[in-house]
């Protein structure tokens, strides 16, 4: 098979400390209007006041929808949009957590196209460009400073729906680890926790790769070459320092590390996908109302066992990656020791290790495991097929807490 890769990016990635200092410099590129989503929290700091003075010193205006509320319920979209149209923006800032930056793609998308939020559900429903976004995350976890991904909740569905379009893509991702230097240990480890089972969900995607044409018929598209090169500095790096800044968040460089690996996560899984961890936990999530990177971290160790008939090759990658040393005698026990390593690494930082500590019903393992079947576009990126049976099967485990036999 000859080489293959794609790759979705902003047109422009600054990441290091201090670079939220840049950020007015870079909107005026943009234009003189910025309208700025966020959440009342971060919108009561010094930090964001000194944000806006910075851009109102250089000539831009600025309006500030501050309501962003978690998940991003959909008919606040409407209302924050209804009150951008008639500030006219050049450009819009999300600042803040995943929900603020989805919040931002989702206005500048409503701004741009006009109509309802769920007009665009699904892939590829954006009809064109829609206005700049800067995205400027303050945690570190879901990647959505470089995705092509708006996660909404809609009170009509009992599971959160998403966008998936390269036109929400943003403009520029100006990512400062002292942003998350105040996140307390419990939201350092789910963020962080999420952006793994991001980068490990990513590298162990299907590979498909044959047919020219499938970045132009599909957002997510399995794994590639470059893909895997995103994922895997991601493991590395959150590998290394996720549980240093669960343990003392004021670790500067591994504050940094951890943002830099939930960035490249996202640069990861943007273009490849993710798979049945995250299939599995919209129906976990709708049930427990747990947050997502906690549900998708708590699934990931019972995904990687099921997966490890079809990549043991690449579970055994990430292991290396994980800083795993030599000594194995087969592809296989690496990969075995690799799941342990996950396991532990979460157990360390506090991830729930099964789906009833989760809360999830017992009388519910099995609605769960259909719902999640149901999810084609995340379960056909996974390596290994599933039917009713295996699913079903995986769904227990994980309430079980047997990882073992979520591999049969």
């Amino acid at each position: 098979m000859t080489l293959f890769a794609a790759i979705r990016l902003p047109r422009e990635i600054l990441f290091g400390k201090g670079q939220r200092h840049v950020l007015a410099g870079v909107a005026a590129r943009y234009g003189r209007r910025a309208f700025i989503c966020t959440d009342e929290r971060f919108a009561g700091t010094a930090v964001f006041a000194e944000i806006i003075a910075a851009l109102k010193s250089a000539s831009i205006d600025v309006m500030v929808y501050d309501q962003v509320l978690p998940d991003v319920p959909r008919d606040t979209v409407a209302v924050c949009a209804q009150q951008a149209r008639d500030f006219k923006p050049d450009m819009v800032i999300g600042i803040g957590g995943g929900s603020c930056l989805d919040m931002a793609k989702c206005a500048a998308l409503i701004i741009s196209h006009g109509g309802r939020l769920q007009d665009y559900y699904g892939e590829f429903k954006v009809p064109g460009p829609i206005l700049p976004v800067i995205a400027v995350p303050t945690t570190a976890g879901t990647g959505s400073e470089v995705t092509p991904v708006a996660v909404i909740s809609d009170p009509d569905r009992m599971l959160k729906v998403g966008i998936s379009s390269p036109h929400l893509i943003a403009a520029v991702a100006v990512c400062d680890p002292d942003l998350t230097i105040t996140c307390p240990p419990s939201l350092t480890a789910i963020a962080g926790a999420d952006a793994l089972t991001h980068a490990i969900e990513a590298f162990t995607a299907v590979k498909r790769g044959a047919d020219p044409s499938l970045a132009q018929q599909h957002v997510f598209i399995g794994k590639s070459a470059l893909t895997d090169h995103f994922a895997l500095l991601a493991i590395r790096l959150l590998g290394r320092s996720l549980e240093r800044a669960c343990r003392n968040g004021a670790d500067e460089d591994a504050r940094a590390d951890v943002m830099m690996g939930a960035l490249t996560a996202g640069c990861a899984f943007g273009t490849a996908g993710t798979a049945a961890a995250h299939a599995v936990q919209y129906p976990v999530g709708a049930l427990t109302h747990t947050p997502h990177g906690l549900g998708v971290a708590t699934m990931l160790p019972y995904v990687m066992n099921y997966n490890r008939a079809a990549a043991a090759e690449e579970i055994a990658e990430i292991g290396t990656a994980l800083g795993l040393q030599g000594g194995y005698r087969t592809v296989d026990e690496k990969a075995r020791a690799t799941i342990d390593e996950i396991a532990r690494l979460f157990r360390a930082i506090g991830i729930a290790p099964t789906l009833a500590e989760l809360g999830l019903p017992a009388d519910k393992v099995d609605w769960t495991a259909d719902q999640a079947l149901g999810i084609e576009r995340l379960i056909k990126n996974n390596p290994r097929p599933f039917d009713p049976a295996a699913m079903r099967r995986l769904v227990k485990a994980a309430y079980d807490g047997d990882i073992a036999s979520s591999s049969n």
